[in-house]
């Protein structure tokens, strides 16, 4: 993906509005009292050229400003051939689409015409500022009074002196928030000052550890007294999913703005007219304005203005975010409010399912074509299947593999190579009319499973009848759906005369029957089924099946039915085939448009209660490394959720993250299938079905810390199931990552131990005016000091710091938490 962001401020200019460029090195600083336009050009191979285009309001910003951002955004849209996406931004309530252009951080700048200062020159020393610091993914800094009163327990601070930064980190900040401002202080270090500054880092509970730093802080900000403030609550975390969804229909009479209610969740493509202007309303949490390409060029142009009027109609507040998009230029949260989207010039689909026929070697070697396949592979490894009985496992006669009772519960784990090396997917497959102790049984045999493969098994939630396509592709078209009953040996299974099967696939990887009330009613001129009586088996082929399926029926036959077999074709059925059915009846004649669901664009979410309370926080423009490892992320596919556990992620995340995988599906604005499969992925084990939907996949990114802690685990990750409401976990038998004893006090900071034998002289002390752009933070009374790791690891010795010992230099290299 080529970006190219090009930010603009409005300001006065002899009593006009302007727009005046803003240099690359203050992208991401916001002065408050000024509006911003930031445009977003994105250029994606095969997908061409796609824009954004955002307006930032300041809270210090005055109306004429704010007016001004708008029309210039119009104006720019308009140049762009009305494509762009359009985004309100208010300080403080940034989308993550915004957020994740500035991946150091955004930081609030005093001043701006509005307020009456002048704009400050960043790229000189003479700077005095505190920047207070907060946020775990997206980082905002806001300058506040330089005084040890603006500090707090929570959060952490940047005293920033020009040639020096001290970075102040609360004794309540945790490790991903302190590597966080680290980065935010490299980034201003290196953008603002040429790389000429010093960065200091001070750990607030062990501030006798940094006496030279304190001397410092001290000599700016003054003795302090008394206690620091409490922590204050940390990002506020993205408005819960809202399923209160309704489309508006917006146009002017007579000068009036009106405002109609076309339709209420689930929406549907239909409903969107290109000569019109529409509102998607998510009670409040977000306002999307939909412009038609046929709708006129006022209506088009008073988009933006009339969603900020509609806000102020309806009373929301005024930081409520708002998006304008085109008649096919939408964004994939606006595509997600409908039950089903297809953009213009997709194609309307295949008949049936693709025949295709999978190369294991491409797919492993194009991991986006297994993800968008939703196969791991062709489907040629092992297969060992196990039934819950009496709450324990027992073993399937590989004989009847692919035969699943209603009444069961069944584990199938599946073993498979890739690049020489063995992987597992753990099914877990819930009937229908298993009981809810099976169902628990289930889930707690599955962690024994996983526990026995360290952990490398992908975990995948199957409830019956919702097979995803790899399931189905492993049984090689011999999967059989039983409505009821049990498969366990001795089981009275009671006489049940006619039993009916409707087959649907057109190839051993696409194909399953699954029975059906015996009734003729239950029959669809689209599909083969299977008659099964105590005398005979009726093959009755619908008269919209086509040969491949035919061929797949007779297959199926084999399966069910010893006995002889007939076929019937539709229209030509014998009397007995009625009678056998409880009589004629009406069925499903008309011609079924069978398509392909058409493709969503993928979601991520994280999940976390970091902040000690559970939320979910999308990811925008999301790429691996926003895989936290503290925490479960939420991959949502569409046909699939993924839930990948980071390997320090707590038991309470991986437990609520379940939870609320379900609820996603059960409150989604589209009405999405609660029974969606649900997978769970764990950070090492990722399988290419997940990876495909990252750009660029770094197979290596964690083989250091798989092969260091090839005995730990993520806590209490459990197989999915159990009661809806409730699921179990149980603790994982593998071990847990708990925090690492020797967890330096910076998380970007390798400390280098007492053998490393750094010698510090007094000379060698931190200095605010020394020159240079080191992270140093010299510890009184140790031996040791730390250094930023880019210093020491992957050098030869010639190019180590002086002081370090090479052969000893690694020492610390397994509590740097990058």
């Amino acid at each position: 993906v080529n970006l190219n962001i090009l930010e603009i401020v409005i300001q006065h200019h002899k009593d006009n509005m302007q727009m005046v460029p803003v240099p690359a090195q203050g992208f991401g600083n916001f002065f408050e009292g000024d509006c911003y336009i930031v445009l977003y050009v994105s250029t994606t191979l095969g997908s061409g050229q796609s824009a954004d285009v955002h307006y930032w309001i300041g809270n210090s910003s005055s109306q004429d400003e704010q007016g001004a951002a708008a029309i210039y955004v119009t104006q720019l849209d308009e140049h762009l051939g009305g494509s762009p996406v359009q985004h309100r931004e208010v300080q403080g309530n940034e989308s993550p689409r915004f957020r994740s252009y500035f991946k150091n951080g955004l930081i609030y700048k005093k001043g701006g015409v509005a307020s009456g200062f002048q704009h400050v020159d960043t790229n000189v020393y003479n700077v005095l500022r505190l920047l207070h610091v907060k946020g775990r993914k997206h980082v905002t800094a806001a300058e506040v009074e330089v005084t040890w009163t603006s500090f707090n327990n929570g959060d952490i601070f940047l005293l920033d002196m020009g040639k020096a930064i001290v970075q102040w980190n609360g004794p309540q900040s945790n490790r991903r928030e302190k590597l966080k401002a680290v980065l935010l202080a490299q980034d201003i270090r290196d953008r603002e000052r040429g790389g000429r500054a010093q960065i200091g880092l001070v750990e607030g509970g062990d501030e006798q550890d940094s006496p030279e730093l304190m001397k410092v802080m001290m000599a700016v900000l003054g003795q302090r007294t008394g206690q620091l403030k409490e922590a204050t609550p940390d990002d506020k975390p993205d408005q819960v999913q809202n399923n209160n969804v309704r489309l508006y229909h917006v146009f002017e009479n007579n000068g009036n703005l009106v405002v109609q209610e076309v339709a209420t969740q689930p929406l549907t493509q239909d409903l969107l007219h290109s000569s019109d202007c529409y509102i998607a309303d998510q009670r409040g949490s977000c306002v999307m304005v939909w412009k038609g390409k046929q709708a006129s060029k006022e209506e088009r142009k008073e988009a933006l203005n009339r969603a900020v009027g509609y806000i102020k109609a309806k009373n929301y507040p005024s930081n409520t975010s708002v998006k304008v998009m085109t008649d096919g230029g939408e964004s994939a949260m606006f595509k997600h409010l409908f039950k089903s989207w297809r953009d213009r010039g997709q194609t309307q689909g295949l008949a049936k399912v693709d025949q295709v026929k999978f190369d294991v070697m491409e797919l492993h070697a194009r991991p986006e074509l297994a993800a968008q396949q939703r196969m791991v592979d062709d489907a040629s490894g092992d297969v060992k299947v196990w039934r819950i009985e009496n709450l324990e496992v027992a073993e399937v006669n590989p004989n009847t593999y692919g035969q699943f009772y209603g009444g069961d519960c069944y584990l199938v784990l599946y073993t498979y190579e890739m690049s020489n090396q063995r992987h597992y997917i753990l099914y877990m497959w819930q009937g229908r009319h298993a009981t809810k102790d099976e169902i628990t049984a289930c889930a707690y045999q599955a962690v024994n499973i996983d526990n026995k493969y360290n952990g490398a098994p992908v975990q995948v939630r199957v409830v019956m009848g919702k097979e995803p396509r790899h399931f189905l592709a492993i049984f090689k078209g011999k999967l059989v759906i039983f409505e009821g009953g049990t498969g366990r040996p001795g089981a009275v299974i009671p006489e049940q005369g006619a039993r009916l099967f409707q087959v649907r696939g057109t190839n051993e990887l696409n194909t399953k029957s699954t029975e059906v009330l015996s009734r003729a009613s239950s029959l669809n001129t689209n599909d083969v089924f299977l008659l099964k009586t105590n005398q005979i088996c009726y093959l009755w082929y619908g008269k919209g099946c086509n040969g491949d399926e035919r061929v797949m029926g007779r297959a199926m036959s084999d399966v069910l039915s010893k006995q002889d077999k007939q076929v019937v074709m539709e229209g030509q059925e014998p009397a007995e085939f009625w009678v056998a059915l409880g009589g004629k009846a009406p069925y499903a004649c008309d011609k079924r448009l069978q398509v392909e669901e058409p493709p969503h664009s993928p979601r991520l979410f994280e999940c976390s209660n970091q902040i000690g309370k559970f939320r979910m926080t999308e990811v925008d423009d999301f790429a691996q490394s926003d895989l936290d490892e503290d925490d479960v992320m939420l991959l949502d596919t569409w046909e699939e959720i993924f839930l990948w556990i980071g390997n320090s992620a707590n038991q309470y995340e991986t437990k609520e993250a379940w939870n609320s995988a379900q609820e996603y599906l059960r409150t989604h604005p589209a009405g999405r299938d609660p029974d969606t499969p649900i997978i769970i992925v764990k950070q090492g084990y990722e399988p290419p079905t997940f990876t495909g939907w990252f750009n660029a996949w770094d197979t290596h990114k964690w083989s250091d810390l798989n092969n260091s802690n090839s005995n730990k685990r993520p806590v209490g990750v459990s197989g999915p199931g159990g009661p809806t409401s409730s699921p179990p976990v149980y603790q994982s038998h593998g071990g847990d990552l708990s925090p690492r004893p020797s967890t330096p006090s910076s998380p970007c900071t390798l400390r280098a131990q007492t053998s490393v034998s750094m010698n510090m002289s007094p000379s060698s002390s931190f200095s605010p005016s020394s020159p240079g752009g080191d992270t140093v933070s010299p510890s009184a009374g140790s031996s040791g000091m730390y250094l930023n790791p880019e210093l020491i690891v992957n050098k030869s010795p010639s190019e180590l710091p002086q002081g370090v010992d090479p052969s000893q230099r690694e020492v610390g290299k397994e509590s740097w938490m990058p």
